[in-house]
């Protein structure tokens, strides 16, 4: 009877906490709509710490964008990152070409743009990571910024991969968060744009709900994390890590908000300006880029004694940052754990012998079913009632397969453990698709 009723109460945790953390990032977000239609709202809810900025209004916008070997889609990303705009700022790109060996170089050079800067690295210093990348143009933009005598807390830098596409109000958006002065750096809701495959559908799901909920929920706990397409920050902010903001972390864009969070700067989300980016539509693809993430979370756990004894580190962020660095470590214990339980809990209502069900074996698997397929179709419809750019019928196909999609993240994770257990850390960048119509 004991196990009957654990396996059950298991069996209900899962769509129950889903629906609990989609409702109350909905509230949030509508609560923070009202407050911005009554202008009292200085941007997206920020954590509650001390000004860290003095809250200016940013005068100048880099756009940066880390290039290896990219002929497929950096010239749309080019061109994107141009047409950005935010009132009374100026936009520029920065494309870090970090020895591409294909076509990007000749794509970079048919683009005549006065804002548009190329940083081209050479071996042996190129291809060291994303991160030393972004730490070569970190450096280019801070000795600019030194020579125009610009405030480097008005000047905010930002981020955005080769197949990143950023919304009309991006800027502007990052612009409304960061007139709060607790607010030093920014990370904006992610799409994605080739979903009219189902692992794509599947994908902006994903992002475009679930973490778009768990970002929204963190920005309440002062725990919002960066991601690596679509995070903005001062340029003041990037000058408190020192010379090199950016690690070789496999993750060097978590990392980069952890060691924000530790300086006491605070991080805030926007979910009405996004970021739309490829999704990764093959299985092997998607496994290997899973895996690099989650064996990057492996990585950035040693971050939690400092987060612990940090001052500036609120308890109920903390808590919430903890739950992240350590979940591939509990997703991996725990995988082994529930999928006994759920089997023994499905067998048990598939065969009506389970004490709390009494319907028979029919209802029993329909519940089993139920518990298991509702989160994905829950979630299918709010991206529906929020999103409203994709057919019901497109969303609810998403949400049954998110079972299986959550299913190769637990393979990852046990993956990347192995990885990391075995000292394997080198990575090959994610392969991009052609996109249509090409741009010339």
């Amino acid at each position: 009877m004991t196990i009957s009723v654990l396996s059950v109460m298991l069996l209900v945790a899962w769509p129950a906490f889903n629906i609990v953390l989609a409702g109350y990032a909905a509230a949030i977000a509508a609560w923070a709509d009202r407050r911005r239609e009554r202008r009292e709202d200085p941007g997206a809810p920020g954590p509650a710490a001390p000004a860290v900025m003095d809250g200016a209004t940013p005068e100048a916008y880099w756009i940066v964008v880390p290039c290896l070997n990219e002929e497929r889609v950096v010239g749309r990303t080019v061109r994107s990152a141009l047409d950005l705009a935010a009132p009374g700022a100026r936009t520029e790109v920065l494309v870090v070409d970090d020895a591409s060996d294909d076509g990007t170089p000749d794509v970079l050079a048919g683009i005549d743009h006065p804002r548009l800067h190329v940083l081209r690295r050479e071996l042996p210093d190129a291809r060291r990571g994303k991160g030393e990348a972004l730490n070569a143009a970190y450096a280019r933009i801070a000795r600019t910024t030194r020579e125009r005598d610009q405030d480097p807390n008005r000047v905010i830098v930002g981020v955005i991969d080769g197949d990143g596409r950023g919304s009309p109000n991006l800027l502007a958006e990052v612009a409304e968060a960061m007139r709060d002065p607790r607010i030093a750096a920014v990370q904006s809701r992610v799409r994605i744009h080739n979903r009219d495959k189902l692992l794509g559908a599947v994908q902006d799901l994903e992002f475009g709900c679930v973490a778009d909920a768990s970002q929204t929920v963190r920005s309440r706990l002062g725990s919002v994390g960066l991601g690596g397409n679509g995070q903005f920050a001062r340029l003041a902010a990037l000058d408190l890590l020192g010379p090199r903001p950016w690690s070789d972390c496999l993750v060097e864009d978590l990392e980069l908000g952890l060691r924000l969070h530790l300086a006491g700067a605070g991080i805030g989300y926007v979910w009405r300006g996004c970021i739309t980016q490829q999704g990764v539509t093959d299985v092997k693809r998607l496994l290997r880029q899973r895996t690099r993430w989650a064996q990057g979370n492996l990585q950035c756990a040693r971050y939690l004694v400092r987060l612990a004894k940090s001052p500036e580190i609120r308890n109920r962020a903390l808590v919430e940052m903890a739950y992240y660095l350590l979940a591939p470590w509990l997703n991996a214990a725990g995988t082994v754990v529930i999928a006994v339980l759920w089997a023994y809990a499905g067998i048990q209502l598939a065969t009506g012998s389970s004490p709390l069900v009494s319907g028979g074996p029919g209802l029993g698997l329909g519940l089993w079913l139920a518990a298991l397929l509702a989160p994905g179709l829950g979630w299918a419809v709010l991206h529906r009632l929020r999103l409203r750019d994709e057919r019901l019928s497109r969303c609810l196909v998403a949400g049954l397969a998110y079972p299986g999609f959550l299913a190769m993240g637990l393979i990852s994770t046990w993956r990347a453990i192995g990885r990391q257990v075995s000292g394997r850390g080198g990575w090959a960048k994610t392969e991009r698709l052609v996109e249509e119509p090409a741009l010339a």
